[in-house]
């Protein structure tokens, strides 16, 4: 209850700030009045929804998505609005002591706001909104191919040139545009790689989350070397109150079977042999291993029967697992993919000049290529999206990368 009324009190707070700058700009009675409404519905709508919609026994749905969206586009930028009229209310305190020491008593205490004050904060207020809206609107379906060629001196000679798509955290749950998700799968298609590994995250909870976009997936063409995937954290199930131990695990088992259903080969702590001529690689998958999620993943068991100098490519969804298991292993993976982060949705990326994310202060790796004496990691910035209905900066994702056998390359 504590807990409602602190909100509560906050969200008063901000709305109060907020509307102290719209009434420093304009006096127009119809205007005040209507921003206050649509404001007071905004508020309603998202409590009720919380109170009401938020369900366990659920998990995300559509229209949690929406509530998430219309959280964040309406009390970012309204908490920008906050920080700038705060600000100046600190100053015209101060101002307001300092006419009072100085014995000019024939003016108020506080001097009135001021609308330069006021339209700078409206300004700054509207980059998070219209990004936000951008990003809920076209962003989480403005889909970037990442190319990256990655040098190995003890690459088998007939992989010389091997190509990788990765796609990670589809999240089908999620989606609700099937002519993006249909031109995305066209987008795989058109790298005519020579094998598509998909790293975990196939639903947000339940299995028939993927029911409408199995045949769009299923149109994925199969190569040559063909289609692997692996199980990410949200495929077990695990953020919802389900009735019985039985429907988790019914609903489980559905899970797994979509990856068949969709021509892909799902590796659950087992590996494959690709063969290539006179060469082979080992393909290994585990199952989910994260710090702060469920660790199913058990990279013996998935390396049985692989050599410590065969060249290996390991799919782990979770990219914590390379830092606090596989970067320093005896063994030598030499190549792990991984998805999980997201790059959280959010971020600013231009090559060769800024790449920065908040979830980086949890991930070490979390977007792009990563290395530690001559062991890699890609961690894929996600198919999908889950809980902010959108994308900001950082796109969806589709991997290809290229190995060529040579000298490290920088």
């Amino acid at each position: 209850m504590l807990r409602w009324i602190i909100l509560f009190v906050f969200v008063v707070l901000v709305e109060l700030y907020a509307f102290q700058a719209v009434k420093t700009l304009t006096r127009i009675k119809w205007v005040l009045i209507a921003y206050q409404v649509i404001s007071l519905l905004i508020v309603v709508y998202i409590f009720y929804s919380f109170a009401t919609q938020f369900d366990r026994s659920v998990g995300q749905n559509k229209h949690t998505l929406f509530t998430i969206g219309l959280l964040l586009i309406t009390y970012i930028p309204k908490m920008l609005l906050m920080a700038f009229m705060f600000g100046e209310d600190i100053i015209r305190v101060i101002g307001g002591f300092l006419k009072e020491f100085s014995g000019t008593t024939n003016e108020s205490f506080l001097t009135s706001r001021r609308k330069f004050v006021s339209q700078v904060a409206l300004g700054v207020a509207a980059i998070p909104f219209l990004s936000l809206l951008y990003g809920m609107t076209k962003g989480k379906y403005n889909f970037k191919v990442h190319k990256k060629t990655i040098y190995y001196p003890d690459l088998p000679d007939s992989f010389d040139g091997f190509t990788i798509t990765q796609i990670s955290d589809v999240h089908s749950g999620s989606f609700d545009n099937h002519d993006e998700i249909e031109h995305a799968i066209g987008m795989i298609n058109e790298q005519k790689s020579d094998i598509i590994l998909f790293t975990g995250d196939i639903v947000n909870t339940h299995a028939d989350e993927m029911n409408p976009w199995i045949e769009t997936f299923k149109s994925i063409d199969t190569p040559k070397f063909g289609k692997f995937s692996v199980l990410g954290n949200h495929d077990y199930g695990e953020y919802v109150t389900w009735p019985s131990q039985k429907d988790k695990n019914e609903n489980f088992e559905a899970i797994k079977d979509l990856h068949r259903q969709i021509d892909f080969k799902l590796l659950l702590n087992e590996n494959v042999k690709i063969q290539k001529g006179d060469d082979e690689i080992a393909l290994i998958g585990v199952e989910n291993w994260g710090i702060g999620f469920k660790q199913a993943g058990d990279l013996a068991k998935a390396s049985e029967g692989v050599k410590q100098t065969d060249f290996k490519i390991l799919m782990s969804h979770d990219p914590s697992h390379w830092e606090h298991e596989v970067k320093t292993h005896r063994d030598n993976y030499h190549l792990t993919l991984s998805g999980h982060t997201h790059g959280s949705q959010f971020g600013i990326e231009i090559p060769g000049f800024v790449k920065w994310s908040p979830i980086q202060y949890r991930y070490k790796q979390w977007g792009g290529l990563y290395e530690n004496v001559g062991r890699y990691i890609y961690v894929n910035r996600g198919f999908g999206f889950h809980a902010y209905p959108g994308r900001v900066g950082i796109w969806p994702e589709i991997t290809v990368l290229e190995l060529k056998k040579g000298p490290k390359v920088a």
